[in-house]
């Protein structure tokens, strides 16, 4: 494989709007990476332009993987047979299709890699932004509705569930300095909810601290973003754990629809934990 040179970038991004839903995650790194975002990713492709695999490889935290590919054959001989990852240590392996399930397993055994599931996500997508509701002026005034700034990444990482170190404060700050954020504060300036967008430019990070909970904070948060990354040409998307029920009623109340045919999965090489570990 071959990294992409910022001419083919242009192509790529181009390219992959063929294969919506299934090529967003990798779509939105290259987004970024096509505006100058701050950034620490590297696109790999195996061919090109009549490209089957792109791979998009990030040291944001970790050795942090993405991967879109047009054939699971095509894929697991990158995965398997060339040294585009260190199997020998851990690495997180995202936005994989769960079709791709037993290939990876094959993969992982065969490197002797412990493999975790990490995540099984839906895909949620806002087709017609034009259709959200107009943000709820009476709950929550317009000038408490603001962005996130470099003050609060000790606040937002001690929050997330992936955070809470240094290698997480470090994701936040990028991400606050790079990409749409949006904040309710309180009366004296403290955000008390919050919603982020990654890097592949999903919304996450959806968060509001338990005692302003129940007040419509999220999903004001949610209209605002997606408001904001519509009028900046952003693809506006999240992924949902199937198991978190709340945020998935929230997001199909709004408008956004569940892929129903595809979920993404983020897998966990060399993480030894017992209630992951896939067998």
């Amino acid at each position: 494989m071959r990294v992409l040179t910022a001419e083919e970038l242009v192509s790529a991004e181009k390219a992959l709007k063929d294969y919506f839903p299934k090529s967003l995650k990798v779509y939105g790194h290259i987004f970024s990476i096509n505006r100058c975002k701050s950034h620490t990713t590297e696109v790999l492709v195996d061919s090109w332009p009549d490209f089957k695999t792109i791979i998009c490889r990030s040291s944001l935290k970790g050795y942090r993987v993405d991967a879109f590919t047009k054939d699971e054959d095509n894929l697991r001989t990158i995965l398997k047979d060339t040294d585009v990852l260190d199997w020998s240590g851990f690495f997180l392996l995202g936005g994989v299709d769960f079709c791709h399930l037993n290939m990876v397993k094959e993969v992982a055994a065969y490197k002797n890699a412990p493999l975790c599931l990490a995540a099984k996500c839906f895909l949620m997508m806002l087709e017609n932004p034009d259709h959200l509701p107009k943000l709820p002026v009476d709950r929550v005034s317009s000038s408490r509705i603001t962005s996130l700034n470099m003050s609060h990444v000790d606040l937002v990482n001690k929050a997330w569930k992936f955070g809470g170190d240094e290698s997480g404060a470090r994701i936040i700050q990028t991400l606050i300095s790079n990409f749409p954020s949006c904040c309710i504060v309180d009366g004296s300036g403290k955000p008390v909810s919050w919603i982020l967008t990654y890097e592949y430019c999903a919304m996450g990070i959806l968060y509001t601290s338990p005692e302003h909970r129940g007040k419509g904070y999220a999903k004001t948060l949610v209209t605002a973003a997606a408001k904001s990354l519509q009028q900046q040409g952003y693809p506006i998307y999240c992924f949902i754990e199937e198991d978190n029920e709340r945020s998935y009623r929230l997001f199909k109340d709004l408008g956004f629809k569940e892929v129903p045919d595809y979920r993404a999965a983020w897998f966990r090489p060399n993480d030894d934990i017992p209630n992951k570990l896939i067998s």
